[in-house]
């Protein structure tokens, strides 16, 4: 008897030891488990935060980058209005440039042809003047002495040979 007095079930003991797990249990829950439970809490609240935080950021810079590329493109469409601008402005003045260089050309021309007119004018007067001049001194010989036919002859060719050099 003396085996089974070692193997033997007390219900008292297994009832005094299932206190001791259920007090042990307890005892863990509420001093071990609770504090664990808090720090893992507060870490995932922490990590839950992070995400958010960085969600947040990555949407800002979402927001920032479309709002770079619509400045951008503003730029861009802004630029190429100033270039045009400035194109047509150049084009224009080249137009008034040379607009006012055809101007400048022809009233040079109209000033030469009528400098050329005036010098025509001066040269036909001295010629008439001249020509006036031979036809006084022609006119003054032929006073001083009386015209016979071959003399008149000789005083036409000489007249016309004056205003032949003349010219």
């Amino acid at each position: 008897m003396g085996a089974l007095e070692f193997v033997s079930i007390v219900p008292w003991t297994i009832i005094v030891q299932l206190v001791n797990l259920l007090l042990l249990f307890l005892l863990l829950k509420h001093f071990l488990f609770k504090p664990i439970q808090t720090i893992l809490d507060k870490r995932a609240s922490e990590i839950q935060q992070d995400y958010d935080d960085a969600s947040k950021a990555f949407a800002e810079a979402k927001a920032l980058r479309e709002e770079y590329e619509t400045r951008m493109a503003e730029a861009k469409s802004e630029a190429s209005e100033i270039v045009k601008a400035a194109t047509r402005k150049a084009q224009t003045h080249g137009e008034e440039i040379v607009l006012d260089a055809r101007n400048q050309a022809n009233r040079m021309l109209e000033k030469a042809d009528a400098e050329i007119e005036q010098e025509k004018k001066k040269a036909m007067n001295e010629l008439k003047n001249e020509i006036s001049g031979i036809a006084v001194d022609i006119a003054s010989k032929v006073v001083e002495r009386e015209i016979n036919e071959k003399d008149h002859e000789a005083l036409i060719q000489e007249f016309i040979k004056g205003v032949g050099e003349a010219s």
